[in-house]
């Protein structure tokens, strides 16, 4: 496994094209694999390629992927990077095995982390009619949607010391558990994303896709290494494709 970073130019033209359409994002991280074919379908339990977009300003957006082989990424460089800049030792990306951090994980050990995701759920606006799925639109529910998610992927999200809460065990003042106010968790970047998948081989047509995605930074303790490796390698939640699920961690900053 590897963990690649990128950064992207958004003064280029290609740039702001892949920006602005996360099926052409997909398709330009797909292409650094040589040995991966358009038609492959991803492993249904296995690792496999994600990728984020990290806006830290807006000027400065960041690339991350992690994959199962090292990715080539010379096209985004002359599309979307500096290439003018690169040569043999500094390519234009950063690309360090995966693995060494994957292995150390322990039980109790604490990080921050990252994750941008497609919080969803199943409902239904009449009693027979089928359920259809819907995202998740206040900061409320999407950290619901991650906190039901903890134990199958292996952490829990560390809660706040009562004196940094707002109000008493992090409830509002209807006494409804307000997550921002008791977990280390936020919620930020909302993006209502709408684009056009490739053509159908078989209609032709152009089918609209619409998701909704956010971004989480917290903390997290690990309960357990392997479900979280695999939470690491095989995302959490839907869209993958378009930019969801791949979580990243940090070490935690020196309290004080």
């Amino acid at each position: 496994m590897y963990l690649t970073r990128f950064r992207v130019n958004t003064a280029r033209t290609g740039a702001r094209r892949l920006l602005s359409s996360p099926q052409a994002m997909h398709a330009a991280v797909m292409s650094s694999f040589p040995t991966m074919l358009p038609t492959d379908t991803p492993p249904a339990d296995g690792p496999r390629v994600l990728w984020r977009l990290d806006h830290t300003t807006r000027a400065e957006v960041m690339l991350y992927i992690v994959s199962p082989d090292r990715p080539d990424l010379t096209h985004l460089v002359e599309q979307a990077g500096w290439p003018a800049a690169a040569d043999p030792t500094a390519p234009g990306w950063q690309s360090r095995p995966y693995g060494p951090l994957l292995d150390r994980l322990t039980t109790a050990d604490r990080w921050a982390f990252r994750l941008t995701a497609n919080p969803v759920h199943h409902a239904r606006r009449k009693d027979d009619e089928p359920t259809k799925r819907t995202a998740h639109l206040t900061p409320t529910h999407q950290m619901g949607w991650l906190l039901k998610r903890q134990e199958t992927c292996g952490f829990r999200i560390l809660e706040k010391a009562d004196g940094n809460r707002l109000l008493p065990s992090g409830t509002t003042h209807t006494r409804q558990p307000h997550h921002g106010d008791r977990y280390e968790l936020t919620v930020r970047d909302k993006r209502n994303l709408a684009f056009a998948k490739h053509p159908s081989t078989q209609t032709g047509r152009r089918a609209p896709v619409s998701l909704i995605t956010v971004t989480f930074d917290g903390r997290l303790e690990v309960t357990d290494p392997q479900l979280l490796r695999r939470a690491l390698t095989q995302g959490i939640g839907k869209a993958k494709a378009y930019g969801c699920g791949l979580l990243t961690l940090a070490p935690l900053a020196p309290a004080g």
